[in-house]
């Protein structure tokens, strides 16, 4: 009797399991869209790149800063002299469920000219140069990849440097959102609106 009823509980234990895991197993999945992730890209001007990298979607915020050199807390002028090491840089916060780290790779290589050393335009100096500063060895893997790609499809050579990041200075609050405050200044009409223009041709949707 009593091995009846240890046998019938454990049964009952079983079916309760079994069940529990199968209601589970069918309740929809709910991604998690709070997972962010972060970017460093320099492509010249950072008013430039952060007002393209603004408009992709999955992109939570852009900062525009300073980064790649040995000057500790340097400032825009210092970063305009060139002796800083610094390049002007962007650092994207995105969702990777939204956007990959892949495609916003393929971003920056529309959004400057990455076969001019240390030149874009008329921006000329070091502190310009096109470069992707990688936050861990995946993201260093793919911009390596992405590199090899986009060399592929340019005729010239490509001097994009990639490098870790060791730190990253955000650069005074004039330079943040620059574009979106300023879009009728010369600069931001000449030469920013265009960039900008572009990828939100290239981001809406194309009609059938």
């Amino acid at each position: 009797m009593l091995q009846n009823s240890i046998k019938s509980a454990g049964w009952l234990v079983l079916s309760l399991g079994l069940l529990s895991s199968g209601a589970a197993a069918d309740e929809p999945q709910v991604m998690n869209t709070n997972h962010i992730e972060i970017a460093t890209f320099g492509g010249g001007c950072f008013w430039c790149t952060e007002a393209v990298f603004q408009r992709i979607p999955g992109v939570k915020s852009v900062s525009s800063g300073y980064a790649g050199g040995y000057t500790t807390n340097p400032t825009y002028q210092q970063v305009c002299t060139g002796t800083t090491g610094h390049a002007e840089v962007i650092q994207i916060e995105f969702n990777p469920q939204v956007v990959s780290y892949r495609k916003l790779l393929d971003c920056f290589w529309d959004a400057h000219d990455p076969t001019t050393l240390n030149r874009q335009g008329a921006d000329v100096g070091t502190q310009y140069r096109s470069i992707v500063l990688y936050h861990n060895e995946a993201q260093k893997a793919a911009a390596e990849a992405s590199r090899l790609e986009a060399q592929k499809k340019s005729r010239s050579p490509i001097v994009t440097e990639i490098a870790p990041l060791r730190q990253f200075y955000k650069a005074e609050a004039d330079h943040q959102d620059y574009f979106n405050r300023n879009p009728d200044q010369p600069y931001c009409r000449l030469v920013i609106r265009p960039k900008v223009e572009k990828i939100e041709k290239e981001l809406r949707p194309r009609t059938p």
